[in-house]
């Protein structure tokens, strides 16, 4: 077992040990968070770096490693609430922080466990890669609610793949989750070019710009930014809800995959002390219509953050390509006004939501023309025939190859039609009732007859992955009640 292996499972056997004592993956993961960025903070003061200090001293990895049982608890919660009031990277990450690991025991073996190893030591990729299985555990904690914010990795890198990133490009993601596109982005970036000093400075620094509005999940993006090497004493990302207003600042690049859910709320407490969600509607002069569904808003938001012909890729649900009324309106002005070119069509059992149908939507932000812009839209569906689940048929890498070839990001003008992959004309496309986009061809096996349905096992897990999930979200109502 190699060293780098080694700290995984010891951090996995720990993370079991308090899921008994009643820790969450997501609590743990946040704990975690808060004591590597400590221990981190401390390591960059010592040789070699010698940096200096980002953290108080009265503050500092020592004075927690010193302390012990109730001592340590006390003085531990103390750090969390004053460092939550620091600007930059350490706002974000200690903003609203709570310690959840009451018993000062396991406190103290969670810092000794951490305090054995050199983090900063270890490879950029390493560290990365413990984090990022941390968060992968969470996102599949279906209590915890945190799948919302997680892509499949796999769908991410074929995005990525397919937009092929340029140095000097700059990167937004609106809601960015644990920063899933941004790493993807990093790491083609890295890997595909041979940056000089310079390229290499605005990669860290410049390249990235991100807004979320969960505190929780936007300190899990930071710190998995700042274990991959992005950014440092200013955070790449805002805590912010992104549609409010525009940012006044343009971007090159788009990768996004908003929360589901169609409407944006918020909770209003009336008079008899009771709460309410009530929608928001977001009125801006730079958005097309004006609607309470969140998905088209985001929509409409992308193509602001754009520069002229600056390009974007939205993971967008069923409803955003056939709802009438301010959909409709939407659609017409996207495909007249940007080159929307390109949608991939996303099978159904690989998020964490169960049941959600969703798409990717591809386009670039084009100058004002009386011509429309888009001219065929080709449309890839991986849906039709494919059954994934998230635990035994998990979508891969592999099967989004075709999907990376029929693209042909060498030169997307030049595509061949193929049994899954159509083009559609502009013409075509703004005669369809209510300029629909949800189009389909493909003749689906299972609704033929019975012998062309998925296999037993595959229909089993799927079967037994809706059951799991609608019992731990009846037992996360009832604990919400008892509370």
């Amino acid at each position: 077992m190699t060293p780098e292996s080694s700290i995984v499972q010891r951090l996995w056997n720990y993370c079991h040990v308090l899921r008994d004592e009643g820790v969450s993956y997501g609590d743990y993961v946040e704990q975690l968070t808060y004591l590597l960025f400590l221990k981190m903070a401390d390591e960059q003061t010592k040789p070699p770096f010698k940096k200096p200090a980002i953290i108080p001293a009265e503050y500092s990895w020592q004075t927690l490693v010193a302390k012990d049982g109730d001592a340590l608890e006390t003085h531990y919660r103390h750090i969390l609430e004053q460092l939550g009031k620091q600007k930059g990277v350490l706002g974000i990450i200690f903003r609203k922080s709570q310690n959840r690991i009451q018993d000062p025991a396991k406190l103290k073996r969670l810092v000794t466990l951490i305090n054995e190893e050199t983090w900063v030591g270890l490879d950029m990729d390493v560290k990365g890669e413990i984090y990022e299985g941390l968060l992968e555990k969470n996102a599949a904690d279906t209590k915890s609610g945190a799948g919302q914010y997680f892509t499949p990795r796999a769908l991410i890198k074929a995005v990525v793949d397919v937009m092929r990133p340029q140095p000097g490009d700059t990167i937004c993601d609106p809601a960015c989750g644990t920063g899933g596109f941004f790493l993807a982005a990093h790491d083609c970036l890295i890997k595909n070019h041979k940056l000089d000093k310079a390229q290499k400075k605005f990669l860290k620094h410049d390249t990235f710009r991100g807004w979320e509005i969960v505190d929780a999940t936007a300190r899990l993006c930071v710190m998995n930014l700042y274990l991959h090497g992005i950014g440092e004493d200013e955070s790449p990302i805002a805590v912010d809800d992104s549609l409010a207003s525009h940012p006044g600042k343009h971007f090159d690049m788009v990768l996004t995959k908003p929360p589901f859910g169609k409407k944006s709320s918020i909770t209003i407490v009336n008079g008899e002390g009771k709460a309410d969600r009530e929608a928001i509607t977001y009125e801006r002069d730079d958005f097309w219509a004006t609607t309470s569904n969140k998905q088209l808003n985001f929509l409409q938001h992308v193509r602001t953050l754009l520069n002229i012909n600056g390009r974007a890729a939205i993971v967008v649900p069923d409803n955003v390509l056939f709802e009438g009324g301010a959909g409709e309106t939407i659609r017409r002005k996207l495909l007249h006004e940007c080159d929307v070119h390109t949608l991939l069509r996303l099978p159904t059992g690989i998020f964490y939501a169960q049941g959600v149908k969703a798409n990717v939507l591809f386009f670039d932000r084009k100058p004002a023309s009386e011509k429309p812009w888009t001219e065929k839209l080709w449309i890839y569906d991986l849906r039709t025939n494919n059954h994934f689940t998230l635990k035994t048929r998990p979508m891969l890498l592999d099967d989004l190859n075709d999907f990376v070839i029929c693209y042909n990001p060498d030169n997307r003008h030049k595509r061949k039609e193929s049994k899954r992959f159509k083009a559609f004309g502009y013409d075509d496309l703004v005669k369809r009732d209510k300029a629909s986009l949800d189009i389909f061809w493909l003749r689906d096996k299972s609704l033929e007859d019975g012998d062309n349905l998925p296999e037993p096992d595959t229909l089993a897990a799927e079967i037994r992955e809706n059951l799991e999930s609608a019992l731990e979200m009846f037992a996360s109502i009832e604990e919400k009640l008892e509370e």
